[in-house]
């Protein structure tokens, strides 16, 4: 959910239409009209999807990756870091398994990515060796994000990587995890990885390659006098809700993947753009501030490393219902106490990560438990004072700390 939060200024002229990927109507977004003023690009993470890295037979295609690695060839002389997050194991691997199409089941699916990621990796691999340039492949599951170390041990690599001047090539592992090869809206897609990503390593702007121009005021696929929206100046709920699924049958996010991305990326203090992938001469006029695709310009609220590696990359154990008094309490930054919890739901132990919800049960935080749900269940609707008689030991009188908490809703 998105924080119900003002528009941000603006300095420079703008035109207001309603934003629109889908049928029903939405709050308009405001986007500009005048030439575009990106800062200095020290690192950019590039998304490409299975619908512009495969062709239609669904192998891959290999023009388009050698176009790709010339682009980011003459980028490269400006941009420091660049980052490819890659989609298409599982399509570059299903005819190879003699499939006809892409499988449905879950098995089948990690044997194809398991087999594609293979072949994946060394057409980039060819492809920019022409130019001297090495790639490196990163494979990331879920649980690498949700886990403290290892995902600074993520971020000690690829940023070692940059040190060589290696282009890291991420995707998600595929062939061990199930629940990236469906479709969710936290981690479930490479739009999503790609804005962790950005998250984690602190860049400047992420450049999502989509099978369309970018965000349109109408659905261009029905409607043909859609325009395309220049840039979007905020977010909010009606906005998220316009996007629409995948229409290719190769990637698993749409609009609405696309979106989330945005809006986490941007959360992170990184800059968006959606263009289409289709040329990958895009990119380059992107960075020249060129009016091509949808650019994300707002950065507002930006949240600290910690509170979107909470809010985004991890893995909730548990909840914690509280009520009206404690949601207020969290929302003037103070800790979580005992006395505002009405019920808890799942097995965590302390230092495990939590959904925290009010009455409604709407996620309003995101935090480090600092009692198993053992402990909570004897001591919510408590006092502070009375955590020691009850357990025999207090570790805190908070249940959460406001150090280890991030708002996700208000």
């Amino acid at each position: 959910m998105f924080p119900r939060r003002g528009v941000a200024k603006l300095v420079r002229q703008r035109i207001l239409v309603p934003p629109f990927v889908g049928s029903s109507p939405a709050a308009p977004a405001i986007f500009n009209i005048i030439m575009r003023n990106l800062p200095e690009i020290n690192t950019l993470v590039i998304k490409i999807g299975s619908s512009i890295l495969t062709g239609s037979t669904g192998e891959v295609n290999l023009e388009f990756i050698q176009n790709l690695s010339d682009t980011i060839i003459k980028i490269k002389q400006r941009v420091k870091n660049i980052v490819i997050v890659s989609s298409g194991a599982v399509a570059c691997g299903f005819k190879v398994l003699g499939f006809e199409r892409k499988p449905k089941d879950i098995i089948d699916k990690q044997a194809c990515a398991a087999v594609g990621q293979t072949r994946l990796i060394q057409c980039y691999e060819s492809c920019f060796m022409k130019h001297g340039i090495n790639v490196g492949q990163v494979l990331i599951t879920k649980d690498d994000f949700s886990n403290r170390r290892r995902y600074l041990n993520a971020r000690y690599t690829i940023r070692r990587l940059f040190d060589f001047g290696v282009i890291p090539i991420i995707n998600e592992n595929d062939s061990v995890v199930i629940d990236e090869l469906k479709y969710y809206e936290t981690f479930g897609d490479n739009d999503n990885l790609s804005a962790l990503v950005s998250g984690l390593l602190s860049a400047d702007l992420l450049l999502i390659l989509s099978d369309v121009e970018g965000l349109y005021d109408k659905n261009p696929a029905v409607d043909k006098n859609a325009k395309l929206i220049s840039e979007v100046k905020y977010f909010n709920e009606e906005l998220l809700n316009l996007g629409g699924d995948s229409v290719s049958g190769l990637g698993t996010g749409g609009m609405r993947s696309k979106l989330l991305a945005a809006k986490k990326a941007l959360d992170a203090g990184c800059l968006v753009g959606i263009v289409s992938g289709k040329d990958t001469k895009n990119i380059e006029r992107f960075l020249n501030n060129e009016e091509v695709g949808t650019f994300f310009g707002m950065v507002s609220d930006r949240k600290s490393k910690k509170q979107h590696w909470l809010a985004y990359a991890t893995i909730a154990k548990g909840e914690i219902i509280i009520d009206d008094g404690a949601v207020n309490a969290l929302y003037n930054n103070k800790s979580l106490l005992p006395s505002g919890i009405v019920d808890i739901t799942g097995r965590f132990n302390i230092g495990d990560i939590v959904r925290v919800v009010n009455l409604e049960r709407v996620e309003i935080a995101r935090g480090k438990v600092r009692y198993s749900f053992e402990d909570l269940k004897k001591i919510m609707g408590k006092k502070s004072s009375q955590i020691a008689e009850i357990l025999g030991y207090k570790l805190a009188d908070e249940v959460i700390h406001i150090d280890d908490m991030v708002i996700t809703y208000k």
